[in-house]
């Protein structure tokens, strides 16, 4: 049941990886010949035109954007933290529904599995393909790094982890939402909609101290690149509330998975 999950999940998650090393691809290629003094004078000149409230949204009051690994500071980990939340709130979505979809529950149903290992199987599927895709993008970008120049390593190892924060919580609230439904054209749709939501409101909060309260109903302050960047730790809150609210939606998946009528 497990090696039937990794391998029907295998092309979406190559897809999406591929997506991301090829953008950080395009960025260490392209960036060295961009930057030079001139940029970089002219750069900071342009950037001091904005409001300081934008600024902060994307880390670029604490960040210059003066190298490959100021770029991944600011703008780089928000694109990050995009992609991977949509490729989690996808297969979140999907893993179970594509089941009554393709009609392939109806073989489940006919061989001796229980619908609780079917859950756990899919459940550990999307763990550790969200795991291997940050992974796999988090080791790329330290060669490109390296390659690139000195960067402080042990900050960019602690950005490399918070995307699996708010990854593996939106995959939990849409893998519970899909059991609701029989349909994945419903669920999709919520499920980028929950993102872009979080997103943006992620962004509104850092505008000024009225929006600063929307931080608190997005997924992605779980991720708290912020604070890795000015004080070069993770804070343990974020990392159980996390933990916590990952379990909570995937106990409550298993609960109604259990008395779901399947078609």
């Amino acid at each position: 049941m497990f090696r039937r999950e990794m391998k029907v999940n295998f092309k979406s998650f190559l897809i999406w990886t591929a997506i991301l090393v090829g953008l950080f691809l395009v960025v260490f290629l392209v960036y060295p010949s961009i930057i030079n003094s001139a940029n970089i004078q002219m750069m900071d000149e342009m950037m001091q035109m904005f409001p300081e409230e934008m600024l902060k949204a994307f880390n670029m009051d604490i960040s210059s954007i003066d190298s490959a690994f100021g770029w991944l500071k600011t703008e780089g980990f928000v694109f990050v933290l995009l992609i991977t939340g949509i490729y989690s709130g996808l297969l979140g979505s999907n893993i179970l529904l594509k089941e009554e979809n393709d009609k392939t529950i109806e073989y489940l149903n006919s061989v001796p599995v229980t619908r609780k290992s079917i859950v756990l199987n899919k459940i550990i599927c999307g763990i550790l393909y969200i795991v291997f895709m940050v992974a796999i993008l988090s080791i790329f970008n330290f060669i490109g790094l390296t390659l690139s120049g000195n960067f402080d390593k042990k900050m960019y190892i602690l950005l490399s982890i918070t995307p699996i924060f708010s990854s593996l919580v939106i995959f939990a609230i849409c893998l519970f939402l899909s059991t609701f439904t029989h349909k994945t054209k419903k669920t999709l749709g919520i499920s980028l909609g929950i993102v872009f939501a979080s997103y943006f409101l992620k962004i509104i909060s850092e505008m000024g101290e009225s929006t600063e309260f929307l931080k608190y109903i997005s997924i992605f302050t779980l991720a708290d690149i912020r604070n890795v960047i000015i004080n070069v730790a993770i804070n343990p809150l974020m990392v159980i509330l996390s933990i916590g609210i990952s379990i909570i939606f995937m106990l409550g998946t298993l609960f109604r998975y259990e008395k779901k009528e399947l078609v």
